[in-house]
């Protein structure tokens, strides 16, 4: 399914009390405006002038800082656009534009204390909720080890972490444990296979902590939300245009970034499957990606970055999957839920790919092997 090529707008010029076209007059622009794409975070809108502009309502409940996001935004695009630039790319299309308010800033905010930005539109592209073919996989492995390689210089610790402690797995194991003990719904006893499986597996949750300690694993600018749907293709081509929503970039592992990617666009099913014997990671798949991955950062990589590229994919998993049975556990008051027992779905297919992982690690090694220059 594409995401930024919809177009079923309902015309509507006002959110939460706001009037969108005065919100537009803010950053200087007099337009219709309209509700755009199926984005979970913030509330997105598209004004329809002949380039095209994107409007955003940042979710401050997830973001609790929206100041220093966009302060992270403009300081990470600006080097982008730096880089872009000096090879003669295309500014306006390989990198997000951040448009000022009449007053130069990159939001506007609000009375009632919303906050709004604007970006540019990237025309002749499209986003994908789930690869139509393992090039479009291929391809956004390309554009993520771009998006890294143009950033390897970047200074890492002068971003904001927008969302403390995101990938320290080791602090998710220690909520999991704590979800555990308190067992607030009664819920333990029917799941112990899924809690033994997390249990058994505690060491894994320091080994990439560890090496960002010892300085093997470097700390660099991370994307934190590498779903192909936060790539955009050309939509002609299907080569990579850019990398878009920005708002979980700060410090960390890049091996974050590759796992997240494997975990969720190499999967044979939804990650709320509830057919066991359906969830598999598709090692084709891991493949393509791993082959994109390293055209772009092969000569970048340390060479734990390297080995730990596999591992990277097991722990990225094994998080999520984490997450999702600390979730139920507490009663289901982080992840919006739609059925009876959904997180618990979630959690299983997770762990049924970490297990799958688990077994094509030697696989996986050789696939990375491969590409290597």
């Amino acid at each position: 399914m594409l995401r930024q090529h919809s177009k079923y707008f309902i015309k509507r010029d006002c959110i939460m009390g706001y009037n969108l076209k005065e919100i537009l007059a803010k950053f200087d622009i007099i337009e219709s405006i309209e509700p755009y794409g199926n984005g979970h975070i913030n509330d997105t809108y598209i004004a329809a002038t002949d380039n095209g502009f994107i409007l955003q309502r940042i979710n401050t409940n997830v973001f609790k800082n929206p100041e220093k996001v966009m302060e992270n935004i403009e300081n990470v695009t600006e080097h982008l656009r730096k880089k872009i630039a000096a090879y003669g790319g295309n500014v306006k299309r390989e990198t997000l534009t951040v448009i000022k308010t009449l007053d130069g800033k990159p939001y506007y905010k609000t009375e009632e204390g919303d906050y709004f930005r604007m970006y540019n539109f990237i025309t002749n592209a499209v986003s994908y909720d789930m690869a139509e073919n393992p090039n479009q996989f291929y391809q956004s492995a390309k554009a993520f080890g771009k998006f890294q390689r143009l950033l390897a210089d970047f200074p890492a610790e002068d971003l904001f972490e927008t969302i403390p402690r995101f990938h320290d797995t080791a602090n998710r194991f220690e909520n999991f444990k704590k979800a555990l003990a308190e067992d607030k719904m009664g819920r333990a006893k029917d799941v112990q296979d899924e809690i033994n499986f997390i249990l058994e597996r505690e060491k894994d949750c320091s080994v990439v902590l560890d090496a960002m300690k010892d300085g093997s694993v470097p700390v660099r600018v991370t994307h934190n939300d590498t779903k192909l749907n936060n790539v955009m293709l050309d939509a002609q081509t299907d080569d990579g245009v850019c990398v878009i929503d920005l708002d979980t970039v700060m410090p960390g592992s890049l091996l974050y970034d590759f796992g997240d990617s494997i975990r969720f666009g190499a999967s044979s099913a939804t990650e709320d499957e509830e057919d066991l014997s359906k969830v598999f990671m598709r090692m084709e798949l891991f493949d393509i990606y791993t082959k994109g991955y390293m055209e772009e950062l092969s000569d970048v990589l340390t060479e734990k970055e390297i080995e730990l590229l596999p591992f990277s994919a097991k722990l990225l998993t094994f998080e999520c999957g984490m997450r999702f049975l600390t979730d139920y556990l507490e009663g289901d008051t982080y992840f919006k839920i739609h059925k009876p027992n959904h997180n618990l779905y979630r959690a299983r297919t997770q762990l049924k790919l970490v297990a799958d992982m688990e077994s094509k690690m030697d696989e996986m090694a050789a696939a990375v092997k491969k590409y290597v220059k």
